[in-house]
């Protein structure tokens, strides 16, 4: 989506990556999806720091649009290879919170309040939650276990995060303003261990997302003007790969799961593209996309899926010949997609409809939509980001 944050700067969307971000009441996506117009079961909390004791989620509140029933999605995931043991956090933005899903039972376990959230990792070992407060100067560090939460001061407006594989060391782009630690267009360095902000990386203007490659040793950023590529060992900038290479704005981006090959999105020339991470230089490209907003490669690494936001739909590629092998009709505006760690879904977040749209991978189609709240529609739609973790 284009536009700009004040500074005549396009504003990103954040990684990661199943639901789209608006502006206002929140929305919850879940594998496993109860029949249509059951409520989903859990409970959530209320300010930082959840207390112990939580209210009941109410069928107002959260509620399922989906015509499949969780044995049946948890069948397909079964049919991949592998069960759905893992956890989801979702930043809704409008509803500043992040709200944590039990996936394989298809429940809400609690929420983590979060102003204005956008981008959300969770640590390797599923200990810790890190949420960008856009609307702060703040990144969350929130302790799981105890449901406690730190805020790490990192600059104005911070639009990503990122935790490295190793767990060792978590980055998070700091989008505009002149005030605050490190300034604007900067990545924050953050030590898990103490939780406390060790230094800050100049990068381009605006930067968007950032992604670390699968052993950990680079970060890359993506910028107004271009793909910053960071040494995680000295925490400085070794190259950039320039605006001209990664198709005029880079946007989203993903790697392959061996690190050879990033995959780059720009919606204003309506172009992916697969980049040599090793040279910086263009492997292959397509165009004619309807703004392609975000990108996620299947574990595999076989397929791609992107979001393309002017066409509601996601076009799948192959990644082998970077060729649109076809294309899937989701809810209006979509924004943000990731494929599910087993591999058996890509979960795609609408902007506009309110809406998260659930593919199976098998046969690369929509098998459920959920929605949440009794007014999901035009911008009620508000997560921004989700991030996947081992279920404890």
């Amino acid at each position: 989506m284009s536009g700009d944050n004040g500074t005549a700067k396009r504003r990103g969307r954040p990684r990661i990556v199943v639901v789209a971000s608006a502006v206002s009441a929140g929305l919850i996506v879940f594998v496993g999806a109860p029949v249509t117009g059951l409520a989903l079961s859990g409970t959530f909390g209320t300010a930082h720091g959840m207390p112990a004791a939580k209210a009941q989620i109410t069928a107002a509140s959260w509620t399922s649009h989906s015509a499949v029933t969780k044995a049946a999605l948890t069948a397909i995931s079964k049919s991949a290879g592998s069960d759905p043991n893992y956890y989801a956090y979702a930043a809704a933005a409008g509803g500043d919170e992040i709200v944590e899903v039990n996936v394989a039972a298809a429940s809400i376990v609690g929420t983590i309040s979060a102003d204005s959230t956008e981008g959300i990792a969770v640590s390797p070992d599923g200990s810790t939650a890190y949420v960008a407060e856009t609307g702060q100067y703040y990144v969350i560090a929130d302790d799981l276990a105890t449901n406690t939460e730190k805020q790490i001061e990192v600059g104005a407006y911070p639009e990503d995060v990122a935790v490295s594989p190793s767990g060792n060391v978590v980055y998070a782009t700091v989008t505009s303003g002149d005030t605050g630690p490190g300034g604007s267009d900067v990545v924050a360095v953050i030590d898990p261990a103490t939780d406390t902000v060790t230094g800050h990386i100049r990068v381009g203007a605006a930067p968007r997302q950032v992604l670390f490659s699968p052993d950990g040793s680079t970060a890359y950023v993506t910028t107004e003007t271009g793909i910053y590529e960071i040494s995680t060992a000295t925490s400085r900038v070794i190259r950039v790969i320039p605006e001209a290479i990664a198709t005029n704005g880079p946007q989203g981006i993903a790697v392959s799961p061996d690190g050879s090959t990033l995959y780059v999105t720009n919606p204003d020339a309506g172009t992916v593209v697969a980049v040599n991470a090793a040279t910086g230089k263009i492997t292959g490209s397509v165009a004619g996309l309807a703004e392609p907003e975000a990108v996620a490669v299947t574990p595999d690494g076989s397929t791609l899926y992107v979001a393309d936001m002017n066409s509601d739909s996601v076009s799948v590629l192959s990644a082998a010949t970077l060729k649109v092998t076809g294309t899937i009709a989701v809810g209006r505006l979509p924004m943000s997609v990731t494929v599910s760690p087993d591999g058996s879904q890509v979960w795609v977040g609408n902007g506009y409809s309110g809406s998260v749209s659930i593919i199976s991978t098998a046969t690369n189609s929509v098998i459920a939509t959920v929605g949440g709240g009794p007014g999901t529609s035009t911008l009620d739609a508000a997560i921004t980001g989700i991030a996947f973790a081992p279920a404890p």
